[in-house]
Order: structure tokens, then sequence, then C-alpha cells
């Protein structure tokens, strides 16, 4: 028996949040959508999820505001972040920083750099080089050193390389 999505005997926004981002894959398909992945087929191919799952967790991303289904180059969706799902960035940071202090090395590690001056972020989100707090369009994410995964899913070979988060992984064929 599935477990219900909604903490109606909740009245916390604790609470109101995880019935929209709570779910299992649900911060990970954000997450992908915060290094540039659009398509329902590399949201599909990089995590690896049911195809049914993924359109459910997709949908009611839309449906609550993170995500925004937008024409792609060809015509196809595309799934960008919107304003309200762009606002889960300290939180998606705070879950990387978390996770990389417990359970990685630094050499595991994805970096992050300000794309303006080049500084790394530090824990807390602030460039070491000039003090600001970058939004995550002015961030460009690095690949660790000794990376843990091997896959070559399209979006795992081109997070291979350093890019700027927000802007699409691949192009529409």
């Amino acid at each position: 028996m599935a477990l219900p999505r909604e903490y109606t005997s909740e009245d916390c926004a604790i609470a109101r949040s995880l019935e929209v981002i709570g779910e299992r894959w649900t911060l990970l398909i954000v997450r992908d959508a915060f290094y540039g992945v659009r398509r329902f087929s590399d949201f599909h191919a990089h995590l690896g999820l049911p195809k049914a799952v993924l359109s459910e967790r997709l949908t009611l991303l839309v449906d609550n505001g993170v995500l925004a289904a937008v024409s792609g180059p060809s015509g196809r969706d595309w799934y960008e972040l919107t304003p309200r799902g762009q606002r889960l960035w300290p939180t998606v940071w705070s879950l990387i920083t978390w996770g990389n202090e417990n359970f990685y090395e630094s050499s595991s590690r994805r970096t992050y750099r300000h794309a303006e001056c080049g500084g790394m972020i530090d824990r807390d989100r602030v460039c070491k080089a000039c003090a600001a707090i970058p939004e995550p369009g002015d961030l460009v994410v690095h690949p660790p050193k000794n990376p843990r995964n091997t896959r070559e899913d399209p979006i795992s070979v081109a997070l291979r390389r350093p890019h700027r988060l927000l802007r699409p992984l691949t192009p529409d064929p």
C-alpha cells in the first residue's frame, strides 16, 4: 500500500512543501533542472526512474508552479524552472553541502564557481573572491576530479565538463 502524499493533519509549511517536493525522485528532478536538463528523455536516461513515475513527478511540479512546460526548439516540450522553482536553490545547495560534508571526499565533489569572477562558492553560497551570493544562473558547476559516476547517458557525459547552471545541457535534435 502506497503512503499518502498529503499530510492532511499537519498545519505546517514544511508539510506543505513536502507534498510538492518530498516524494522520491522529485528533488533529483529539480537538481537536474538546475543543471540544465530540459527534455523528458534526458531526465529519464539520467535518473533511470520509470517513465510513469517521471511523468507523474513532472506533472506535479508543473501543476505546483515549480517547473513550466515550454516549447523547445523542435516544438517538443521542455521543462524549465520557474521563479518559484529557482527559489528552491538554497534548499538544493544546503543538501549538496550537507551531502558533501558527510558522504564525499573532496576529490569526488562537484565544485561551483561564480561565473563573473571565477571565485569558488563556499558552503554558505558566498563567492570567496568577491563576497557576492550569486544566483544559480551565475554559477558554473565543475565536475569532480575523481568522479564516482561513470554512466554514459548524455547528461552524465555533459556534466563531465564545466557548465553554467540553468542553461540547457543538450540541444533539441
